[in-house]
């Protein structure tokens, strides 16, 4: 059965996980590694290899940027990352050189029926710079948005209440950073809304305060665990190999990731994230969903924060 093709640039600790992710799930006949460091994708490809007896059949190389013909996807988990003292916009800058030698090369062996999706750090930015140099269209190019973040914040809840998290439905929209925002007006367990839902079962004294804390985790979480052991890679791995089950499968499912909003929310040329359903087109349609006129003001407040750290790009 052939399953399809995605290449990963990028072998660092994220793109390493995510390759190995999409290796166990089945889902591909192929992952093409590329990275700056020729002998460290080699080296993955061959760790890979050798669990081959233990997995569904799927060929897994390394090599320079030829090997991206024919990917179905390309997941670009490449970039710099910050140094000691150094502002969000010098890293912004230095990513941008990186990014347009990366979407340079993908040009030259990928077309518009590939989907391009980043990883990288600031995803939302990235995300739109990849838009605007590789001239894909809209719905093709899209980042892993706030798929994370609303992962972290449904076990946040489970955690809380005691349900299963995959029962806890919620999103987390806007920027993939410290302007993101909860949709408390949309949050269900089993069908209740959370404020209802934690009267019935009394475990709360104050859900608001609640609320407060479960937002103030969600948003930390990278930042205490980057301070625990340097860098995250599980979780993101998971949310990335959830959004290809989504694009492979052609599901139709609804997830929270980055893509160029045109209009919705009074929002427009910029990328964020916000519900948006996603097939084997890639972002095939964002959702306007009735969020609270507090939450669509902190929506395109967090669009302004990502706007004046594209325009400082120039672009």
């Amino acid at each position: 059965m052939i399953k399809g093709k995605i290449a990963i640039i990028g072998s660092g600790a994220v793109g390493s996980t995510t390759a190995y992710t999409l290796f166990m799930s089945g889902l591909v006949s192929e992952i093409a590694i590329v990275d700056i460091n020729r002998n460290k994708a080699e080296g993955d490809a061959m760790d890979l290899n050798h669990g081959l007896p233990f997995v569904s059949p799927v060929k897994v190389y390394a090599g320079d940027y030829s090997i991206i013909k024919g990917s179905d996807m390309v997941i670009i988990t490449a970039g710099a990352s910050q140094k000691e003292g150094e502002t969000r916009t010098d890293l912004l800058k230095r990513n941008y050189v990186i990014f347009r030698s990366i979407v340079d090369e993908i040009n030259k062996y990928c077309t518009d029926d590939t989907i391009l999706m980043v990883v990288t750090n600031p995803v939302d930015i990235l995300t739109y710079v990849t838009y605007k140099l590789s001239g894909f269209s809209r719905r093709k190019v899209i980042g892993s948005g706030t798929v994370l973040d609303t992962a972290r914040l449904k076990y946040i809840i489970g955690e809380h209440t005691n349900i299963d998290a995959r029962n806890v439905h919620t999103y987390i929209v806007g920027e993939h950073g410290d302007s993101e925002v909860p949709t408390w007006s949309l949050t269900r367990l089993a069908g209740l809304p959370i404020d209802e839902y934690c009267r019935e079962c009394g475990q709360c004294d104050d859900i608001n305060c609640c609320k407060d804390e479960f937002y103030h985790q969600t948003k930390n979480a990278a930042y205490e665990i980057i301070s625990k052991k340097g860098a995250t890679y599980y979780a993101i791995a998971l949310s990335v190999r959830r959004i290809c089950e989504a694009i492979i499968g052609n599901e139709n499912s609804i997830l929270p990731l980055s893509s160029v909003i045109e209009g919705e929310y009074g929002i427009k040329d910029i990328c964020l994230s916000v519900p948006t359903v996603v097939n084997a087109q890639g972002a095939s349609r964002v959702l306007e969903l009735p969020f609270s006129d507090e939450e669509i003001a902190a929506l395109r407040s967090s669009a302004d924060t990502l706007k004046g750290f594209i325009s400082e790009l120039g672009l």
